[in-house]
């Protein structure tokens, strides 16, 4: 059974095409994605199955090819297709960001960070680099960590900023708990850092905390 054989006030695509796709829930988007059902499942049963099982739809998109084709309805295809939407939407997300660009929003740079950082089982601390007008010079992740703490070396950001130049900089780090509440030591190098990069005349501009689909922004929280 196909998408296209429900009644037409139901059909995923009507909806995305009427009112627009954010008014899909995540089961008909998945949906529309797997398009065709199996015998007796229509592909938005197979989609509510896959969220049910994986529990939310980030864990469907991580899930590798031997567990989603244990599943009823999803094969090679399916499975390549899931692939393509991920790294589709990665390389959207940092087309604005590219060197040169412009960071015009925290919002903007708060949708770019949550794409480069919320798939990290480990923490990692990263920074974006930027110039004198505020456009962006690089994107780099500085420091791995385990689940729950990333080592930082001030000394080593130092030599990251004389190497690009740089003349501001925006600090971000990923809560793989999806808890994106400052802990005290993010408040104390957050800090420690400012000082640090401010005795060579470099303004750090903002630290985000990502978490899953959501970010913490320090200088919108009157932190910075």
């Amino acid at each position: 059974m196909t998408i296209k054989t429900w009644p037409q006030a139901d059909m995923p695509k009507e909806k995305l095409l009427n009112h627009g796709a954010a008014y899909l829930t995540d089961a008909e988007l998945l949906a529309i994605l797997i398009n065709t059902g199996i015998q007796g499942k229509t592909a938005l049963e197979i989609s509510k199955t896959l969220l049910h099982e994986f529990d939310n739809l980030k864990n469907v998109f991580n899930a590798n090819y031997t567990q989603l084709k244990a599943h009823s309805g999803i094969g090679q295809n399916k499975y390549i297709l899931f692939q393509v939407v991920i790294e589709l939407s990665k390389r959207y997300m940092s087309i604005p960001i590219n060197q040169g660009c412009l960071l015009s929003s925290v919002a903007e740079t708060k949708q770019f960070l949550i794409q480069k950082l919320c798939h990290y089982t480990d923490e990692v601390f990263a920074a974006i680099f930027l110039n004198n007008r505020h456009r962006v010079i690089r994107y780099e992740v500085l420091f791995h960590g385990t689940v729950n703490h990333a080592t930082i070396y001030p000394r080593e950001i130092i030599k990251k900023v004389l190497l690009y130049n740089a003349s501001a900089i925006i600090f971000a780090h990923n809560h793989p708990s999806g808890e994106v509440k400052p802990s005290y030591f993010d408040k104390s190098i957050t800090q420690q850092l400012k000082n640090t990069l401010n005795n060579i005349n470099v303004s750090v501009l903002d630290h985000f905390i990502i978490g899953n689909q959501n970010a913490f922004s320090f200088k919108e929280n009157k932190l910075l």
